[in-house]
């Protein structure tokens, strides 16, 4: 658990939606949520710096293999680039809230996520941390 990145994401999302993180989430304490919450940084093959539980469930990954893992494995090759012109929009824009598509667990399942909201992570001197996204709504295919 990364208290720093909680407040962090908390306030960017809070500045970038003027909505509330917590809400979104199912509660304050994001790292016990009910809602999926994950953050990669800004290297050019982006890692997970943050994976609440509920991220860490439905994708069958401990934190220590999330937080080592790029983000742009919990997709399927063949989506990948389709993602990557989402993560785009979103740094872009500063956030999307119409993101969905088919992720991969550690053993293979897949599953469809909707309602995503993606949002770029700054601070507030305005340095970017990364991106994060927030959703509660998956499932099994």
């Amino acid at each position: 658990m990364r208290p720093d990145l909680e407040l962090l994401l908390h306030d960017s999302y809070r500045r970038r939606l003027g909505r509330e993180l917590a809400t979104a989430a199912g509660g304050a304490d994001l790292y016990t949520a009910p809602a999926v919450v994950l953050m990669h940084g800004t290297q050019a093959d982006p890692l997970f710096c943050y994976a609440n539980r509920t991220a860490q469930s439905l994708w069958g990954f401990t934190w220590d293999e999330f937080i080592a893992m790029p983000s742009r494995l919990s997709a399927e090759p063949e989506v990948q680039a389709e993602r990557g012109r989402l993560l785009e929009r979103a740094r872009s824009q500063g956030f999307i809230d119409d993101y969905a598509g088919v992720r991969i667990a550690s053993d293979g399942r897949r599953f469809r996520i909707r309602g995503v909201v993606l949002w770029t992570v700054d601070d507030a001197a305005g340095v970017r941390h990364g991106q994060a996204a927030v959703f509660r709504d998956w499932q099994a295919l």
